[in-house]
């Protein structure tokens, strides 16, 4: 390959390669550009990366392809950009660039992680599912806790042998035996009809969360409908280069969940979210789809946006019983916020709880280091995100800390010490759900 010939930055509209105007407004919202100084981890240092490679320039090589992956993917510098830069098009792109050169493949055994992760795990629901249970029962054996005294993980990599700790607990039950396929409300015609998305770590670890949102769709009115086996959204895979397998996931779930037949489609996971309502983009130059997709971005809703939307029920009473009020305080989820650009919505749902006071939160919308698989592929200097947010929290002295994605929530339990006194993490629409719920 030479020049911009097949490369995917050359293919994208040229307009939005060009559209940073290097103003720099970017730079104090940048996690990694406040942490090094340098330029080339800033989001203007890596646009114009990507564009001297569409213009054939230079090529793709190792070190775009490691500043590529030392991008959180927070998106905060598009909250601050004047220019309405899409910077969330370009990393995608810029990544799979990287994916395609091989640039990385010399990494050992990192072919083999993103073939089982990304083709053979999160494009099956039931072998993830599968997956799921065998955790559970490690968990629930207390087969974890032997595992760590006998001192096995030592012979892990590293990297496996630290996160094995920070594995989500599993759900005894999954969101198939939670939440029927078709759900109507009680004693009234319905005045919507929406699909619920159950996601795939959020189906796993946070069915609860599933749960509720579709206790909380119904309290305002809504039909939900919820088929049992549904496919990942695919925001995993654009997001690590993978589009062919993002833009076959987004088909299955526009067949799935026909937009046509819906007055909302709703997801309530932030990072997925911001993600799914881009299919239009996604298939644009698919005859069969681009249609459909359209009209599916144009149903797509975030949960708390959609409450706020139809006018969301008020509880009469509090999400739990006590004679103060509870302390909560919410941490926006990075791709909810700046991704989708849903700020005051959650806020407004959580200020609809009678018997609570909320408390705002230091540099609520800095990331706290989980973006997608970050804390993974660079624990380092997530764990710096992480510390500064849980540092925040603290000074807080909430007793809830209400976030609305699954990677997020999370990272928030896990930044806790064990033994300390942490608050409760939950999603806003548990806290509706309760509320609702002591109604009864």
């Amino acid at each position: 390959m030479s020049g911009a010939e097949g490369h995917r930055l050359a293919g994208l509209d040229y307009s939005v390669v060009q559209q940073c105007i290097h103003c720099g407004m970017c730079l104090p919202d940048c996690p990694t550009y406040r942490e090094t100084g340098q330029e080339r981890n800033s989001p203007r240092g890596r646009i114009a990366w990507m564009r001297a490679i569409a213009d054939g320039e230079i090529e793709v090589n190792r070190a775009f392809a490691d500043e590529m992956y030392y991008c959180l993917g927070c998106l905060a510098c598009q909250s601050a950009c004047p220019a309405d830069v899409d910077y969330a098009q370009l990393l995608e792109a810029a990544r799979a660039e990287v994916e395609e050169a091989g640039i990385l493949e010399d990494r050992r055994q990192r072919s083999f992680w993103r073939w089982l992760a990304l083709r053979a795990i999160f494009t099956r629901p039931r072998l993830l599912r599968g997956i799921g249970r065998g955790i559970r029962v490690y968990q629930r054996t207390g087969l974890d806790r032997a595992v760590r005294r006998s001192g096995l993980l030592r012979v892990l990599p590293g990297r496996l042998a630290a996160l094995e700790p920070q594995t989500p607990r599993i759900e005894r039950r999954f969101s198939p035996q939670r939440i029927p396929a078709r759900l109507l409300p009680g004693g009234e015609k319905p005045r919507y009809r929406v699909a619920l998305l159950t996601g795939c770590v959020q189906d796993l670890a946070f069915s609860s969360v599933n749960r509720a949102t579709a206790e909380v769709l119904l309290a305002n009115g809504c039909e939900v409908i919820t088929p049992p086996v549904q496919p990942c959204c695919g925001s995993l895979h654009a997001h690590n280069g993978a589009i062919g397998l993002a833009r076959d996931l987004a088909r299955r779930q526009i067949d799935l969940f026909p937009p046509e037949d819906f007055d909302a489609i709703v997801s309530n996971a932030g990072g997925c979210g911001s993600h799914l309502r881009r299919y239009g983009e996604l298939l644009a130059d698919d005859p069969a789809y681009a249609a459909r997709a359209a009209e599916w971005d144009r149903k797509l809703r975030d949960v708390h946006e959609w409450l706020v939307e139809i006018g969301c029920r008020a509880p009469r009473m509090a999400p739990a019983p006590g004679g103060r009020p509870l302390r909560l305080t919410y941490h926006p989820s990075c791709h909810l916020h700046h991704g989708q650009r849903i700020r005051r919505q959650p806020e407004q749902l959580l200020d609809l709880l009678p018997g609570t006071e909320r408390v705002p939160l230091a540099e609520a919308t800095s990331c706290c280091g989980s973006a997608g698989i970050y804390n993974i592929t660079q624990p380092e200097q997530a764990a710096k995100l992480q510390a500064a947010k849980i540092k925040h929290l603290r000074a807080t002295g909430a007793e809830v800390v209400a976030t609305a994605n699954p990677g997020c929530h999370l990272q928030l339990v896990n930044g806790f010490p064990p033994g300390e006194s942490a608050p409760r993490v939950t999603h806003p629409v548990v806290l509706l759900a309760e509320a609702y719920a002591r109604e009864r």
